[in-house]
């Protein structure tokens, strides 16, 4: 049965232009736009008529880094991938690109069919698989291959994590090596792990073991030493490099210098970065560990050059690197140690509305709000214009978006499996009312109306920046 659905009299929003419009949906797919109150607009029919009057209208959010059900620290983050994409549909997000994880002495086919096993079935909204590289030797490297040829076209290393997921610079250039070649695109978590345990072992050997601290060993400058090292590799591989979780002042200075000499090199930064700080880490008692993450909060200072990257395009991306771990029970575990509290923040629900106050407050403009949280994604892996935008042909991942509405951010109120709110207490405006999925309604009107299993995996084309 082919079914119509018509979404009328709204602003649509996309990465290169805003009009009112009509939007005609058939059989999950944008079939066509028309400028509202047109001829061709008003001979539309539909069997579901949605009024976006007064609302904006915008493709489904791509958040390109998320972890579901991650193994950390001996524990696993809190949200599975049926709570985790029920709540990136609440907040606006359709696609998610996970992390696939390979075990060290373990294949990367593995790691992939295990978290096709966590996902299939159980998911709200699309999804893809990077995969997390943490042994490289022959055989992996002839997998990248057979994974870039599946859809599985992105591949992360740790310059962090010792022990864990680290990789060392010959590892990496190989890999990078074989990206060059394959057309995978290598992510790297760019921190100097091994100096990093350093400070760690010589700060709590002085006693200092608050969730502060976590923020004062990990320093900017490792932070842009690493970013600095892992361009210069992948200059020598003649691979292209996106680092991820940009939090520093001195990181990107690091990007703007790469991009400046033509090399090809992406940034993402998260929400955290922009609005959250190392006064976060220092709330007292034990609270700052709810905001322990990595790379860590930085001094408010660095939110400028974090703005500033993502309107000159130093930055391209914001994802959430959504690893949420209970207060009690998982945060706790770091008690009187801070280098055991497992490391992650809930976000997937909170991007869409958190950039939309930065629309509100001038940092940036509603075109480039989609073009960060939905077109570049969606770009950068290989999912345009199937995701990222509202046009002909396109999945019909939608989103009414009412830019007047005003929420508070919390706990009590958001759909994370998590206890605790990073922006509890936060006034934003603007706020998700209905979403749809290739066509179908997950959220309506402010109801849940999906269901697991909905959301289906979704393999993905190389870098379509490097085309």
């Amino acid at each position: 049965m082919s079914s119509r659905t018509l979404i009328r009299g709204g602003l649509v929003i996309t990465a290169s232009d805003e009009i009112h419009a009509d939007v005609l949906i058939q059989d999950g797919r944008i079939a066509a736009l028309a400028a509202f109150g047109t001829a061709a607009a008003e001979a539309f029919t539909a069997d579901r008529v949605i009024d976006a009057g007064g609302k904006y209208v915008i493709p489904g959010g791509v958040d390109a880094h998320t972890h579901m059900e991650l193994p950390f620290g001996g524990t696993f983050a809190s949200d599975t991938f049926e709570t985790g994409t029920r709540a990136a549909a609440w907040g606006g997000t359709t696609t998610i690109i996970d992390f696939a994880v390979q075990s060290v002495g373990h294949t990367l086919r593995e790691g992939l069919d295990a978290w096709h096993a966590k996902a299939e079935g159980n998911c709200a909204i699309d999804y893809a698989f990077h995969m997390i590289v943490s042994d490289v030797n022959q055989e992996t490297l002839k997998e990248m291959d057979l994974l870039v040829e599946e859809g599985i076209t992105s591949f992360k290393q740790f310059m962090a994590y010792p022990g864990v997921f680290y990789s060392d610079d010959g590892q990496i250039l190989r890999a990078m090596q074989r990206s060059a070649e394959n057309g995978g695109l290598i992510m790297m978590h760019a921190e100097n792990g091994i100096a990093i345990d350093v400070l760690v072992e010589q700060a709590l050997a002085r006693g200092e073991t608050d969730p502060r601290y976590h923020g004062e060993v990990r320093k900017a400058l490792l932070e842009a030493e690493a970013t600095h090292r892992a361009i210069r590799l992948a200059q020598v591989a003649g691979a292209p490099l996106y680092v991820v979780h940009v939090s520093a002042t001195e990181a990107v200075a690091e990007l703007a210098r790469a991009r400046d000499e033509g090399l090809n090199v992406f940034g993402e930064t998260c929400p955290q970065y922009l609005f959250l700080s190392t006064d976060n880490l220092a709330e007292p008692g034990f609270e700052g560990a709810k905001y322990v993450c990595s790379t860590p909060l930085r001094p408010r200072e660095h939110q400028a050059a974090l703005w500033k990257g993502l309107r000159t395009n130093d930055l391209q991306v914001v994802s959430t690197d959504h690893c949420p771990f209970c207060f009690v029970g998982q945060k706790e575990l770091g008690r009187g140690d801070f280098s055991k509290i497992p490391n992650g923040l809930p976000g997937v629900e909170n991007r869409m509305d958190l950039l939309h106050q930065a629309v509100v407050d001038g940092h940036i403009s509603r075109r480039r709000w989609i073009e960060i949280a939905c077109a570049t994604p969606a770009r950068m892996f290989g999912l345009y214009p199937k995701k990222g935008t509202i046009a002909p042909g396109a999945d019909a991942d939608v989103v009414i978006y009412d830019p007047g509405a005003e929420q508070v951010m919390s706990a009590a109120t958001h759909h994370m499996n998590v206890d605790y709110s990073a922006y509890e207490g936060r006034r934003t405006t603007g706020r998700v009312e209905t979403v749809l999925s290739r066509g179908e309604p997950v959220i309506t009107d402010r109801a849940y109306t999906g269901r697991a299993g909905h959301g289906v995996f979704t393999p993905r084309a190389t870098c379509q920046y490097l085309n």
